[in-house]
This record gives structure tokens, sequence and C-alpha cells, in this order.
């Protein structure tokens, strides 16, 4: 690989996973407060839907922005699967006296790699069959 795409790919995967963490921060990160329901008595959270599904929206749209610009799909797909794991468990384990983090933290790694490698490829075809600029 040539100095000035080992560079490229490399400062593509570094800005990935920097914009990654941050996406972390400003969906997930911030917010740490559970909810009680008055009803059932029962806590949850600290994530809403509305949360969640921001945060997997702007992780795709990251992911896709960086695939269309010639990023390797395989090497982004792991890279913002492990920076977001890894922001993710390093405040659950902070805050989990059970231990139960860990299984979040599987159940996520889990589903961050089938989820990025599936946006990844798809997008790494279409970029390959997309039709040149007239």
């Amino acid at each position: 690989m040539p100095s000035k795409t080992l560079f490229r790919t490399t400062a593509g995967l570094f800005a990935l996973a920097a914009a990654t963490v941050f996406t972390w921060w400003a969906w997930l990160g911030r917010d740490t407060t559970m909810t009680l329901d008055p009803a059932t008595g029962d806590y949850s959270g600290p994530y809403t839907t509305a949360q969640v599904a921001g945060a997997v929206l702007t992780l795709a749209a990251l992911l896709v922005t960086a695939v269309l610009l010639r990023v390797p799909a395989l090497p982004a797909a792991a890279v913002m699967t492990v920076a977001f794991t890894a922001a993710w468990t390093a405040q659950a384990a902070g805050q989990d006296e059970s231990g139960l983090f860990a299984v979040g933290a599987t159940l996520l790694l889990a589903g961050m790699t089938a989820g990025t490698t599936v946006v990844a490829l798809i997008t790494a075809g279409l970029r390959r069959h997309r039709r040149p600029a007239l």
C-alpha cells in the first residue's frame, strides 16, 4: 500500500473512531439518569428509544460517509464497533455494581459487529457499482 494511501486510511480510521466516541457521548454518554415509573415502582433507563435511534442513525451515517470516502469497509466497521463498545463499557462499568454491564457490553459488541459489517459491506458494494459521473 503506497504511503499516501496508508496515511489516508489511517487518518480516516482515527477520524471515524473519534466521531464514533463523540456520537456515543452526544447521544448517550451524558445521560445517567434512571426513570422511576410511579405505577409499577420499576426503574428504567437511562436511555430513551429516541436517544438510541439517534445514535444508531448517526453511526450509520458516519460509517456510510467513511466508506464512500474510501476508508476500507471492514476496518471501518471494526474501528467503529470497538470505539463505541469501549466508550459505552467504560461508563457502564463505573456505574454498575452488579457486574451485569458485561452482559450489555457483550450484546452491544455482537450487535455492533453485525450492524456495522452489513452497512459497511452494502455501502462498499454500492460504491463499486455506482455509475461514473458523465
